[in-house]
């Protein structure tokens, strides 16, 4: 059994008297264990299907399984539930809270949980920025921080649950180059090490090249799924308009 199951997922949007149809009929399936990035232009469907995939909304029709959970006719309060088990996520902007100290950024998904104590979700917090290489930085706030290191203390935060599923959305767009490297290292390790699921929205090829399978997307519907890196930059060129 697949971790994602999507069959037939269509969403629309009601604006007005206008109807827009984000997604038109999207199946697939990703593994546990997989790197799947998701690129296409603006308006093709990437955001929609991230959001779709990561519990933050529901699709008009379709079925959507995750983890053989069914999450298309779930409550808000149901998915939200669901979310803060299996899914960390990775925004650009980092999301810290400015006056809060790494460690106490990362513990706060912990909240949650009523059958840990205030311990367990320190040793746990320190415990996942160790993981990413800043376990001396745990009293730092995100303005004593460097870009790479604030996302850094993100991706920890995105991890402290122990999720299946990492999903990054533009996670380098803030940071230099070398910084960005640095950052999908990382991936790549908690991918290969630790087992998670990464599904990455990217613009950029260089950063889509690190996942193993691209998906591209056009007019809401998957128009190229493959790990040939130059196979989703053509499919990419033509959703663009060029021949």
């Amino acid at each position: 059994m697949a971790l994602i199951e999507l069959r037939d997922i269509r969403k629309v949007y009601r604006l007005e008297e206008t109807q827009v149809e984000a997604l038109r009929g999207v199946s697939l399936s990703i593994e546990q264990g997989e790197y799947v990035a998701l690129m296409g232009p603006s308006g093709s469907g990437k955001s929609t299907l991230m959001n779709m995939l990561g519990c933050l909304d529901r699709p008009t029709e379709g079925s959507y399984r995750l983890d053989g959970i069914e999450v298309a006719k779930m409550s808000s309060d149901e998915r939200a539930a669901l979310r803060n088990r299996k899914i960390g996520f990775v925004f650009q902007n980092f999301n810290l809270l400015a006056r809060t100290s790494a460690l106490e950024n990362v513990e706060l998904p912990l909240l949650y949980s009523r059958r840990m104590t205030s311990r367990q979700r320190r040793d746990r917090a320190r415990q996942a920025l160790e993981l990413v290489g800043l376990a001396d930085r745990l009293d730092h706030h995100p303005g004593q921080l460097s870009g790479g290191q604030q996302q850094r203390v993100a991706i920890a935060r995105a991890i402290v649950n122990q999720p299946a599923i990492l999903m990054a959305d533009e996670p380098t767009g803030n940071l230099d180059s070398r910084t960005s490297k640095d950052v999908m290292a990382m991936f790549r390790e908690l991918n290969e090490n630790q087992g998670i699921t990464i599904i990455v929205v990217t613009h950029d090829p260089s950063i889509a090249r690190c996942a193993r399978r691209i998906l591209v997307l056009r007019d809401g519907q998957v128009v190229s799924d493959t790990s040939d890196i130059s196979q989703a930059i053509q499919a990419l060129h033509l959703t663009n308009g060029e021949e």
